[in-house]
């Protein structure tokens, strides 16, 4: 079946597909084999603390994968630059790592953290996309304002930064459907073909993948880490408290997609796994296209 929306157009990618941004794991070996998988591979730029390395890294990526990838900026709020006493990734301090990007040939860009006009307009001038991953609506409203291309919208069931204004990849979706006219990509808490498929119906144009994808082969994640994913009871009184009462601090990993991580498994083998299933749900219910289209006419 062919899968288009307005993220696949945007990406170029088979899938509606999207790796999470990862703080150390996200790097040239496990976006590569997500690339290579026909989803869209992210290289997270946070990883790497000098242009040498992030250049480095780049062309490494080349060597292992001929497929669209994109590159991830995430932004540390200057609040928190100060709490920390000046240490943290700024806006500024990625202005030289974009340069090395745009002359890479990424064309798809990811923003996260803390708005990133300046980045934007630098991007944009060279020609290429920025998406810009959100918490909450009031910020992919201002995202949309200030020239983002599209937004990933984390629900709360998801992991990393967390709001306490955060709302369910449900209302997300639907009502980012209803509010923003550039593309939406859905994160948080979906983890199987049901919530691929579902978070499609709601309103996205992609599903962006995180925590399921972290007991996969490709991972850099440690076994250790792996098998608590795999093992991860997401009824559990204290797995809740973290997940909907922020209570984060002790935890590496607090997405309920966990729910679904059953065993470890190739990143090839998790997104056909993904599309077989929503393929074969989309039959059960009638449709009989050979193109799953979300694009309107």
């Amino acid at each position: 079946m062919i899968w288009k929306t307005r993220i696949t157009e945007m990406t170029q990618t088979k899938y509606p597909i999207i790796m999470g941004a990862f703080a150390l794991l996200g790097k040239a070996e496990f976006a590569a084999a997500f690339s290579n998988a026909d989803g869209f591979g992210i290289i997270t730029a946070l990883n790497y603390k000098t242009a040498d390395e992030f250049q480095a890294e780049l062309e490494k990526m080349r060597k292992l994968t001929s497929k669209p990838y994109g590159v991830n900026f995430s932004i540390m709020p200057p609040y928190l630059i100060e709490q920390r006493g000046g240490k943290g990734r700024d806006e500024e301090s990625y202005l030289e790592f974009v340069d090395i990007a745009i002359n890479a040939g990424v064309n798809v860009f990811s923003t996260s953290a803390y708005k990133a006009a300046k980045i934007c307009d630098k991007l944009h001038k060279a020609g290429c996309k920025v998406i810009h991953k959100c918490a909450t609506m009031k910020h992919a409203l201002s995202a949309e304002k200030w020239g983002a291309d599209g937004v990933t919208i984390v629900g709360l069931e998801g992991t990393g930064f967390k709001n306490p204004y955060q709302n369910t990849t449900l209302i997300n979706m639907t009502m980012a459907r209803k509010l923003l006219k550039v593309p939406i990509i859905a994160a948080g808490g979906i983890g199987d073909a049901r919530g691929f498929l579902g978070a499609l119906a709601m309103g996205a144009d992609a599903v962006c993948f995180g925590s399921a994808i972290i007991a996969t082969d490709e991972s850099p994640a440690s076994d250790l880490w792996k098998k608590k994913v795999i093992n991860l009871d997401i009824y559990d009184e204290r797995f809740y408290k973290k997940i909907f009462h922020l209570e984060l601090k002790d935890t590496p990993i607090a997405s309920m997609a966990a729910g679904h991580c059953d065993n470890i498994i190739s990143v090839k083998e998790f997104i056909k796994d993904k599309i077989i299933g929503a393929e074969n749900i989309l039959r059960s219910w009638g449709f009989q296209g050979d193109t799953f289209s979300t694009l309107y006419k």
